[in-house]
């Protein structure tokens, strides 16, 4: 049996260890950062190309790969289409076995093979050129098969792979992902794409927090905390209690938002508070936010003013209060 040292480490020989993985950390992330960067300079008018032809598909892009390839190509199958750009990954092993079923008359291909010789995706292209597909593939070498084959060619430059064999496909892989990327963003800002649109495609999870509207988590009605301007103070008190938002706003006879008062401008007029009306406290001319504005924004707004709850107001009136937005209302949906 083979017999393992199990005798405790040193506080030295802990030291060297820790400093042999950092610096191997870190050189591997110097290696690839410096990979994308002769990357940026490598994209040429193919890149131009490769968005137009991506851009003009009929129906869907169809992305294929194999191995560390096939990841990424799930990956950027998944950012074109959360990006507007139809598009789904099909495996290349299956594709031989019906899969290739998939693809039809007026989708884009899109391969993924640094060779270029990759004998699953060979059958791939072969089948794609012979139905008259448009063919997109990324790749490092301009004379392989899949290659010379390809419509438009996007090429990785040639880089050691951070693997210190020079095997794993490493920082190849994400020179690849980063191509993706650039071709989604690239089409997405051709598209003209806006946030009311990724706000459609991602309704959930943390993206769909950070692009959901002002109005599905202000508080509205009954629930604002409004007074007229000769309200007397102490009703005015009794309603920033009452509604517990630490604010209340002013209206004038049309209701139309003039002014509010916070826990702030009651401490500021302590001294003489219950002679005085709302009109004589208030803080005239507070920041809004329009009814239809992105939560994300609107805690922009809060955190630049450094104050704890905004005024939400009509989109055709943007002094006519219709809702209100608390700080904790944003940290309880989870955008921060």
């Amino acid at each position: 049996m083979l017999a393992i040292d199990q005798s405790p480490a040193t506080g030295g020989e802990h030291a060297v260890r820790n400093a042999e993985i950092l610096a191997c950390g870190r050189a591997v992330i110097t290696d690839e950062a410096e990979a994308l960067e002769a990357l940026s300079h490598a994209i040429d008018e193919n890149f131009v190309a490769a968005v137009e032809a991506l851009m003009g598909t009929d129906r869907r892009v169809v992305v294929s790969g194999l191995g560390k390839s096939g990841h990424v190509g799930r990956k950027i199958a998944a950012s074109f289409a959360s990006t507007g750009t139809p598009a789904f990954f099909m495996h290349a092993a299956e594709a031989a076995h019906g899969d290739l079923g998939m693809i039809m008359p007026g989708d884009t291909l899109l391969l993924l093979s640094m060779s270029g010789e990759t004998r699953e995706l060979k059958q791939v292209v072969t089948y794609a050129a012979e139905a008259g597909i448009t063919i997109v593939a990324i790749g490092s070498k301009p004379s392989s098969t899949i290659m010379q084959l390809a419509d438009v060619k996007l090429l990785i430059p040639p880089v050691r792979e951070a693997c210190p064999e020079n095997i794993s496909p490493t920082t190849s892989a994400i020179m690849m992902l980063a191509m993706g990327d650039a071709l989604a963003i690239a089409m997405m800002n051709q598209r003209g794409v806006s946030r009311t649109k990724l706000n459609m495609l991602h309704p959930g999870g943390a993206i769909g927090q950070r692009l959901a509207r002002v109005s599905s988590l202000m508080h509205s009605k009954d629930e604002l905390p409004l007074v007229k301007r000769a309200t007397p103070m102490r009703d005015v008190v009794l309603t920033i209690t009452a509604h517990s938002l630490g604010i209340a706003g002013v209206i004038d006879d049309a209701g139309n938002l003039v002014g509010v008062i916070t826990d702030g401008d009651l401490r500021r007029h302590a001294d003489n508070l219950f002679d005085r009306d709302a009109q004589a406290v208030m803080t005239q001319n507070p920041s809004t936010v329009d009814v239809s504005c992105f939560v994300e924004d609107a805690l922009q707004t809060i955190e630049a003013n450094k104050i704890t709850a905004l005024f939400v107001t009509h989109s055709l009136n943007p002094r006519l209060p219709v809702g209100l937005i608390h700080i904790h209302d944003i940290l309880r949906s989870g955008l921060r």
